[in-house]
């Protein structure tokens, strides 16, 4: 017999993505007795298992007034099937949120109370309300030193930790803001080729057209396990994987999601969002690319050294061993924009296939160079020479591949076989590079969920152009992405072509 604070499941089919979210009728018994209005947040448990999940509220007869439904990733997580039962109760009061109001009004933050934010976040405790007003006081350079610190080390206490046999584990980490610009598989496979450790963990597109993960799952099995990672590294001392699989610092895959819901760019979150996965994936030295262009993520260079500083700072009292590198952000680095186009271009200059991508070989080199140096491996000057060597004899190569083969095997990249040709419509000289614009385009032909999907850039700044030259290339999966692209296309400038 059913309990009072009891419903039957019923499974909707309702996708919210990551976020958990619950559904009842408005006349139930529990919304009435427990005062349930909607976007309350609500404990709902399952043969040991608890979630906390927003109320919707629905007065169709889509529910009963005894049932309740589950977003999809709610129902995973409570592995629930229609016809069971769930319990369900209010959410007490959460401590932490007064913290999260103090900090709002411009007050520090203790190492306790941030430790308690965090832990009540990754609990599922904050809604995505709760979670944008946190990122919002920590908006606009609001943390001091201290309070990044404190914030780093609560996120990776949050998550499981990475132990390595080497005493030097290597990683590299980009700010963002480029399309394209896949140079981690690249510089994985050269500096576990000479030697180094580096077990690369990498995150999912949010707002891109590719991650480094989806771009690698073209490629191989990028979903490993904590153990499954541990053996590819043991073998071949590197890996290239999807960071969510390792549950490495938790809370900062959920802060992400909204920070980038918002568009807002919190230096001091930036900060401890890079620096507490890098630490919890067992790294002891790090390189950190910040790309800088009117389009890129960092605007200016004054900002750049701004973070640069604010980083070395930080690091320094987590004992992280770290190299800042600010580089050219005015332009995408590499053709393909979209997980498969950017896999065939990691792929062209591991071959060392002659039309291989100049710009992301060099970047690809630099940043190579700069870890061997930094690990202590090679003498400042020499890295560059040394990482050139590795990737042009082919043996960066071939660990690339024994690296794919260990994650579960190696494929070849598909292309999509749907395309359209932009030409330009005058001759001159490319000027300027909307880089925001570009990756949309990529996103609305159909990357990431669509593989294949993407643009295949054929232009740089400063190079000539002439009228009906093929500029660069829309890939889609099917008809309809292909038109909702060029659609876009029509209203936004992505090129300017200055005229002869």
């Amino acid at each position: 017999m059913a309990k009072l604070n009891q419903l039957v499941y019923k499974e909707l089919g309702i996708d919210t993505q990551h976020e958990y979210n619950a559904y009842m009728h408005r006349s139930c018994h529990i919304c009435n007795s427990e005062g349930f209005e909607a976007l309350t947040r609500i404990r709902i448990s399952h043969k040991g298992k608890t979630i906390v999940a927003s109320l919707n509220v629905i007065s169709s007869a889509l529910l009963q007034t005894d049932e309740i439904s589950l977003s999809h990733s709610a129902e995973q997580s409570l592995d629930v099937s229609t016809g069971q039962m769930l319990t369900i109760s209010h959410l007490s009061p959460i401590r932490s949120l007064s913290y999260v109001r103090s900090k709002i009004f411009g007050n520090e933050l203790s190492d306790e109370q941030l430790g308690e934010i965090i832990d009540d976040i990754v609990s599922g405790h904050y809604s995505n309300v709760h979670l944008s007003a946190f990122l919002t006081a920590c908006a606009s350079n609001q943390l001091t030193t201290k309070e990044i610190i404190g914030l780093t080390k609560a996120m990776i206490k949050s998550g499981k930790r990475m132990q390595w046999m080497s005493d030097i584990v290597v990683d590299k980490h980009c700010i963002g803001g480029l399309p394209g610009n896949r140079t981690t598989p690249i510089i994985v496979a050269i500096v576990c080729a000479l030697g180094l450790t580096m077990p690369k963990t990498s995150s999912r597109a949010i707002t891109s057209p590719a991650g480094t993960a989806d771009t690698m799952e073209v490629l191989t099995q990028v979903d490993l396990t904590l153990k499954q990672i541990t053996k590819v590294v043991s073998d071949q001392g590197g890996c290239v994987v999807w960071g969510g699989s390792a549950n490495l610092s938790p809370a900062d895959d959920l802060l992400i999601k909204v920070e980038k819901a918002l568009d807002i760019d919190s230096e001091g979150q930036l900060i401890a969002s890079v620096l507490s996965k890098k630490i919890a994936a067992g790294s002891t030295h790090l390189i950190v690319d910040i790309p800088v262009g009117e389009t890129a993520k960092i605007r200016t260079l004054q900002a750049a050294q701004n973070l640069r500083r604010e980083v070395e700072k930080v690091a320094l009292v987590l004992g992280l061993h770290v190299d800042v590198v600010v580089t050219d952000g005015a332009q995408p680095v590499g053709r393909g924009i979209g997980p498969c186009l950017e896999a065939r271009d990691v792929l062209a200059v591991l071959r060392n296939e002659t039309e291989a991508p100049s710009d992301l070989k060099e970047k690809a080199l630099l940043l190579s160079a700069k870890l061997l140096e930094l690990s202590g491996l090679e003498n400042p000057g020499d890295g560059y020479e040394k990482a050139r060597k590795a990737l042009e004899s082919g043996m960066a190569y071939d660990k690339f591949i024994r690296i794919c083969q260990e994650q579960g095997g190696f494929r070849e990249p598909e292309l999509a076989e749907y395309r359209h040709k932009i030409k330009a419509d005058c001759t001159g000289t490319v000027t300027k590079v909307n880089n925001r614009t570009l990756a949309k385009l990529a996103k609305l032909a159909g990357a990431p969920n669509a593989p294949s999907a993407g643009v295949d850039f054929f232009v740089t700044l400063n190079s000539e152009v002439k009228k009906g030259q093929t500029i660069f290339e829309i890939h889609a999966e099917s008809k309809g992405e292909l038109s909702y692209a060029l659609e876009y296309y029509s209203k936004i400038e992505i090129i300017t072509i200055e005229q002869c």
